[in-house]
């Protein structure tokens, strides 16, 4: 018997002619979750994938694979021979291993026969291995309804045996999308848009805003925590830091003051969108919820999509706030969004905000500006910070 670990996958599954990119850029995902454990073999091969791990590393191991994008379970599991007598006195082992562990009074055996050409039907092996069980484990009885331990034998080439399934984060292998922009602010609901998106295989890169030195050096390390936390998931990030603080001087000097926070809106807008092309990401990510604050009107988003012409992912858009709350908690995100340092929305906030913006008047507004030049100076200026794994690596 060796010990490993099988992961399973789910939507992969459903996608055809396709499948196997999906599942190489999945167990490449996988290698990289594991690649701090030296002897950590990820293995896939006859439809199945499989990590092969030294038994003190098995909790560390599982935490790892389930945290990547794309794997729905995994299940500690034994590899054996799979000749019937084999598995007999094997699963004995296995089940007596077990029993030491913990207290189980009731089993069932299950098989999932993969090979089709294995001599024995399904029925006749859980029969056999499950009498062979019976037998010498009294005063174990079989349930077959709800049994304190399943125990499954998974035929392929080889037997898999294992007792339990552990559920995972699911989505699609992360970077099988392309790549995003995410508009990473200090709040609660960016880190979770950015976090949903990676789950459906969009590889991510961020764009910070903030008003140094109206915003403070501690409001960045904030948001270079929260991005920290996202890496657990998508394994680095990198940060551009870009300053709109003349950019904001500049409209609160010659445009309507309730029309500032929309206008600053679509400034940063463009420059993710400048940003993006840059970097070869094919859309922007917000944390935009419909009617949460003032500016996230039907009306207020529509003026800012127009400033672009790069499409806008809003995962959040139908969530109401308790449900993105509980999100971040889940992230573990939501103590550090809530921490009390200011952001560049509230520089120059005007006392009254316009929530149903007319998209003349917002252009004849930014016609007032010279914003390729604004947009130019800070993208040029920006500060890059590149994240790995929860520390960083690299700031430029």
């Amino acid at each position: 018997m060796k010990e490993m670990l099988l992961v399973r996958y789910g939507e992969i599954g459903l996608k055809g002619k396709n499948i196997r990119s999906f599942e190489k850029k999945l167990v490449s995902n996988i290698r990289k979750a594991v690649a701090s454990f030296p002897d950590a073999v990820v293995l896939d091969k006859h439809g199945r994938v499989v990590v092969e791990y030294e038994p003190h590393n098995q909790d560390a191991i599982i935490e790892a694979v389930t945290n990547v994008f794309g794997v729905v379970s995994v299940s500690p599991a034994v590899r054996m021979d799979r000749d019937i007598e084999n598995l007999k006195v094997e699963c004995l082992k296995l089940m007596q291993r077990l029993m030491e562990e913990q207290d189980i009074k009731t089993f069932k055996v299950e098989t999932r026969r993969a090979d089709k050409s294995y001599p024995l039907k399904t029925p006749e092996i859980n029969q056999i291995v499950g009498a062979h069980l019976y037998k010498n484990l009294q005063p174990i009885k079989v349930d077959v309804n709800n049994p304190d331990i399943m125990l499954t034998m998974e035929i392929r080439n080889v037997a898999y045996v294992f007792s339990k399934k552990i559920p995972a984060l699911g989505g699609m292998p992360y970077g099988s999308a392309g790549k995003g922009m995410l508009l990473l602010s200090g709040g609660i609901d960016s880190p979770v848009a950015g976090y949903l998106m990676a789950k459906r295989g969009l590889e991510l890169e961020a764009v910070h805003f903030h008003s140094y030195p109206f915003t403070s050096e501690r409001a960045m390390e904030k948001v270079i925590d929260l991005a920290a936390k996202l890496t657990k998931y998508t394994g680095n990030i990198k940060i551009h830091s870009v300053n709109i603080l003349e950019i904001q001087k500049s409209i609160n000097e010659h445009c309507p003051s309730e029309e500032s926070t929309i206008l600053a809106r679509s400034f940063m807008m463009k420059i993710a969108e400048k940003l993006a092309l840059k970097y070869n990401c094919k859309g922007l990510v917000t944390g935009e919820n419909l009617g949460q604050v003032a500016s996230q009107t039907i009306e207020g988003m529509n003026a800012t999509n127009s400033m672009i012409e790069m499409p806008v992912f809003r995962p959040l858009i139908a969530y109401d706030k308790v449900e993105i709350i509980n999100l971040a908690k889940k992230l573990d995100t939501f103590e550090t969004s809530i921490l009390p340092f200011e952001d560049c929305c509230t520089v120059f906030l005007p006392d009254r905000v316009v929530t149903k913006p007319r998209l003349e008047k917002i252009q004849a507004s930014m016609d007032l500006l010279q914003v390729d030049e604004l947009i130019e100076a800070a993208i040029t200026s920006r500060d890059t910070i590149i994240i790995s794994k929860g520390e960083v690596l690299k700031r430029s």
